[in-house]
């Protein structure tokens, strides 16, 4: 069974209930939003490098502690600067909030019979030269009747419409598959994104520059976009346990690597530091994090459970 299926609403549901004894504190001790409160019982190997853990309660664990953002948080994902946080939040909304859960803004308002999911921050500046805009937008997964389609939204909005994202191919390039697409994550100055099918079981690419074209570019799952553009980490199983591979675009053609070849457990939900060195991901225990190398052994970073976003 591979990662995208295993990853269900339902399981989602189930995790955060088992975690909610000790990941959340009970209402009567509950502290107030924004207060950070220490977690001595679990490994939390958050503190001073950015790394944060959202699993779709109200606590997010970061910077050694956990932080109460008032609402549930799905899928949190943060702008390269790591001054605001996008996610899911417990009526389905797509909100934007400072890092203590303050200043919460609804960006776009929940819409009947749809689910949104896996929100990524697309940040890019102004190219005057050839008259490309900034772009500063937020990415996510629209699930509708069972279809899935990727859409966006100025991150900047209240309350707006969300617009279905274009996907053009490249040029002599067969058409794009328009819907079943998840699983965004943007990166690279340009504001380029990758997402996975859950139909073809490819990883793609839309290189958002001027022409906003994109294509095939591996087979795998749960892409995260390095920050320089030049590597992709992805999902791919190999003898019955998910392992994380990368795919560099350095060389005359691209290189794919298995980073974790002696991996015993499933890893999932790769995700970059924000100077590319690192790469965190899920394992069944909690987050553990690899060289971008793909040299020596991953280090367990935190028994907390949860998907693993960076702050800039």
């Amino acid at each position: 069974m591979t990662a995208r299926h295993r990853r269900t609403a339902a399981a989602v549901v189930i995790a955060a209930t088992a975690l909610a004894g000790a990941l959340v504190p009970t209402l009567a001790n509950a502290a107030p939003r924004g207060v950070e409160v220490s977690a001595p019982t679990f490994l939390n190997g958050t503190a001073h490098n950015g790394l944060t853990i959202s699993n779709g309660t109200r606590w997010v664990v970061m910077n050694g502690t956990r932080v109460d953002f008032g609402t549930d948080v799905r899928d949190l994902a943060w702008n390269p600067s790591g001054t605001k946080a996008a996610f899911v939040d417990s009526y389905g909304n797509l909100d934007v909030a400072n890092p203590n859960g303050s200043g919460r803004v609804v960006v776009a308002q929940h819409v009947a019979g749809q689910t949104w999911s896996h929100p990524t921050w697309q940040v890019a500046k102004a190219d005057r030269a050839d008259g490309v805009p900034a772009k500063d937008n937020l990415i996510f997964v629209s699930s509708k009747g069972g279809t899935t389609r990727l859409e966006t939204v100025p991150a900047t909005a209240h309350n707006a419409k969300p617009a279905t994202l274009t996907l053009n191919e490249y040029a002599g390039e067969g058409a794009l598959p328009q819907t079943a697409n998840a699983w965004p994550n943007a990166g690279s100055t340009y504001g380029s994104i990758v997402y996975d099918n859950t139909r073809t079981g490819d990883v793609y690419i839309r290189d958002d520059y001027i022409r906003q074209q994109g294509g095939v570019l591996v087979q795998g799952s749960e892409p995260a976009l390095s920050p320089n553009g030049e590597e992709v980490v992805f999902v791919r199983s190999v003898g019955g346990h998910d392992h994380i591979f990368e795919e560099s675009f350095t060389g005359n053609k691209p290189v794919v690597r298995d980073l974790t070849p002696r991996a015993t457990t499933n890893f999932t939900e790769p995700t970059f530091s924000p100077d590319g060195r690192s790469i965190a991901f899920r394992t069944p225990t909690g987050i553990d994090v690899l060289p971008d190398e793909g040299r020596g052994t991953p280090v367990k970073v935190s028994s907390y459970t949860g998907l693993p976003a960076y702050r800039g």
